[in-house]
């Protein structure tokens, strides 16, 4: 794939060799993210797992600190009380089965983030292969299967992320905008390494992160040390 001068300049600016540490990598991505549009700065890490297994999948959520600088659109599948608390707290959407075909038949898709109580599972059940290959579908793991929809609605809209592994066994998750200052960048980032050292699973034998990259929408990738994080 041909590279533009901006992207071939980027890459100059820096050694690509070099495992960097998180404040010296954000302030590189920072620095080369010179796009017209405010960049997405994400992380890629290529884990040592084998997510073939269920005892070697990772799943979870992490609130960052310093939010992700994008407005999320949340739907709610909630009924009765529960319905009008999830309103009052804010969500973008509400509703129940009146919901299946206009998602199903009119692939009505303008939400980021689904949540439902543990009574209307069954119901967004039948939209799994809809929202299952989009990543859309409510998992208890990433809080998003609960009963106190006021927190979910809250933790989602201050700039929680959910994590999981690909079927190359890579995470990849955004934690902010090139606008953020280098130390916004650097606490979510750190808040997102918490999260995963902490979701090692124990049967994993041998390297658990095997590489860690930081990077801009439109950027190149700038490799992070795993070493501070336990490998």
């Amino acid at each position: 794939m041909k590279r533009g001068k901006k992207y071939q300049d980027a890459l100059k600016s820096y050694d690509k060799s070099k495992q960097y540490d998180a404040a010296e990598a954000v302030a590189i991505v920072k620095k080369n993210a010179t796009a017209k549009f405010d960049e997405t700065v994400e992380v890629h890490i290529r884990t040592g797992c084998d997510g073939r297994h269920a005892d070697q999948q990772i799943r979870g959520a992490v609130v960052l600190p310093h939010g992700t600088g994008k407005t999320v659109r949340v739907l709610v599948f909630a009924k009765g009380a529960k319905a009008d608390e999830a309103t009052a707290a804010g969500a973008d959407f509400v509703g129940g089965d009146e919901l299946i075909p206009k998602i199903q038949n009119e692939g009505w898709l303008d939400f980021d983030v689904v949540v439902a109580t543990p009574d209307m599972m069954s119901v967004v059940g039948r939209l799994g292969r809809v929202l299952g290959p989009k990543g859309l579908m409510p998992n208890p793991k990433a809080g998003t299967v609960t009963m106190d929809v006021t927190k979910a609605i809250n933790d989602i809209k201050a700039g929680k992320i959910e994590y999981r592994l690909d079927k190359a066994n890579i995470i990849h998750v955004p934690v902010g905008k090139a606008s953020f200052s280098e130390a916004d960048l650097a606490d979510n980032f750190q808040a997102l390494m918490d999260a995963i050292v902490k979701a090692r699973p124990s049967t994993l034998k041998g390297t658990y992160l095997k590489n860690i990259t930081i990077t801009s929408t439109m950027g190149p990738g700038v490799r992070v040390n795993a070493v501070p994080y336990g490998m």
